[in-house]
């Protein structure tokens, strides 16, 4: 790294102490290129590289005439950011279907103890919703999605579920590739209602069990 570099960073760094020391929050403003550069003691053309940075990385915004504001929390964007640097061959696709699973395992035993009986409703009715579907003769690819977004959603932890969505919106596909093989759609409907019905009893145990199984079924 490039002492230029390392400079850079240094100054991003300082920005996000000095966040945290004024207990500056989302929507609250900067203080201007002048007063960082000062407070800081860098120059001001390095002080607007750093904030065009952060910029860039939908941290903070720049509104005309008024200064530049701490945006909300964007955890969705940022995954999409690092990921978009890791998906170059099959090796790193291979790593995204691990960490696929690693999330969704870790989401399901927070979610034995946080699901929420609207939750639990809601899986029920997608367990449904896929047998319909595949009495009609069309692959529960959307139903199966929600299901296991669903899952995500009951740990009720909102950096596992963008970082599980920006996973299964990078391979989507493979959802639809699973179900395609034979019997694979009356399989795949019957380990999600034993994962529901182990989530529903708390059964952390029995739970992650099922839902290990399924992802091996499933090959993701």
């Amino acid at each position: 790294m490039s002492s230029e570099q390392k400079v850079f960073l240094e100054i991003i760094k300082k920005i996000n102490q000095m966040i945290h020391q004024d207990k500056l929050s989302s929507g609250d403003k900067l203080p201007s290129e002048r007063e960082l550069s000062e407070r800081l003691q860098v120059g001001r053309s390095s002080v607007r590289e750093a904030l065009r940075a952060l910029e860039l990385l939908d941290l903070i915004e720049t509104r005309r005439g008024e200064g530049t504001f701490i945006k909300p929390a964007n955890s969705y964007r940022l995954v999409n950011i690092i990921l978009s640097f890791l998906l170059k061959d099959e090796e790193d696709r291979q790593d995204l279907s691990e960490t696929r699973r690693i999330v969704e395992i870790e989401a399901l035993r927070l979610a034995c103890d946080r699901v929420t009986e609207e939750q639990l409703h809601r899986l029920e009715q997608l367990i449904e919703q896929s047998k319909e579907e595949w009495r009609q003769g069309d692959f529960p690819v959307e139903e199966d999605y929600l299901f296991h977004q669903t899952i995500v959603e009951s740990c009720h932890n909102r950096l596992l579920l963008n970082l599980w969505i920006s996973l299964v919106e990078y391979n989507k596909v493979a959802i639809k590739q699973s179900l395609e093989r034979k019997g694979r759609p009356t399989a795949s409907i019957q380990e999600h209602f034993e994962i529901y019905e182990a989530l529903k009893k708390r059964d952390q145990r029995a739970a992650v069990s099922a839902m290990e199984a399924h992802l091996k079924n499933s090959r993701f």
